[in-house]
């Protein structure tokens, strides 16, 4: 019982505070710097990590297409297969993942530091609200940033898929035809459901990480734990998310 009150308990605060960030968006012009550093954290430094786990995500799955397509004569599809796959799934989803253990991660520890080492009072004290400061220009910025890293993955991935096919001889399908099959046979929904998932993932990602960052309380210990608790709890978000949120654009 006490697990289902803290739960419902983070659950308002997360929605307190979101709406008193973005209550304050007025003031976004003049964080804009803030929101900019924010961004090169996010998106810029993730990119390497994204880059090279899609690459090999798309190049696995044309591997594994090719195993299967092939016993019926069609491998000609693994283009649209891994192009689909990537677009609506894979790509959306990875990013958010990476989102939540590598900025997620930080942004939990630095502001439940700030917390413990009460740095939050002190600024409330100063009249600055945490809300517009801390968390107002991390939502933005993951905003921006998500559609771009999730373009990129999704382009990463469609190349590591295409060199699969076009080196690998028991597939033998060239990158034009590889490429020719993707452009004939996606939509651009494909793309827009993903580009959509990925900013309700990412918008949650940083509410659960903001939240539980705030909310901590004690030690040193204390921060390592909210770390663990943010983590978890945006993998489960993201993967429960993207259940309902297919279903709905489906």
């Amino acid at each position: 019982m006490t697990r289902i009150n803290n739960f419902f308990e983070a659950f308002g605060a997360g929605v307190i505070m979101t709406w008193r960030a973005f209550a304050m968006l007025p003031a976004a012009p003049r964080i804009l710097k803030r929101i900019a550093e924010q961004g090169f954290l996010i998106g810029y430094t993730s990119m390497p990590i994204i880059a090279i786990l899609c690459f090999f995500i798309g190049s696995v799955l044309a591997i594994q297409a090719g195993i299967s397509l092939r016993e019926f004569g069609a491998k000609e599809f693994i283009g649209a297969l891994v192009g689909a796959s990537m677009a609506r799934e894979l790509g959306p989803v990875m990013v958010a993942i990476i989102l939540a253990g590598r900025v997620g991660s930080a942004v939990t520890a630095e502001l439940a530091s700030m917390r413990v080492n009460s740095e939050i009072d002190a600024l409330t004290t100063m009249n600055i609200p945490p809300e517009r400061l801390l968390v107002l220009p991390r939502l933005l910025a993951v905003i921006l940033v998500m559609p771009v890293l999730t373009m990129m993955a999704n382009l990463v991935g469609w190349f590591g898929g295409a060199i699969v096919c076009e080196y690998v001889d028991f597939i033998g399908l060239s990158a034009n035809e590889f490429f020719r099959n993707l452009q004939a046979y996606m939509k651009f929904s494909d793309v827009t459901d993903g580009l959509i998932k990925a900013e309700i993932f990412g918008i949650v990602v940083m509410i659960i990480s903001c939240n539980t960052g705030l909310r901590t309380r004690g030690g040193p210990r204390e921060i390592g734990l909210a770390v663990t608790k943010a983590v978890v709890l945006s993998l489960i978000a993201i993967l429960t998310l993207d259940y309902f949120i297919t279903k709905l654009l489906a």
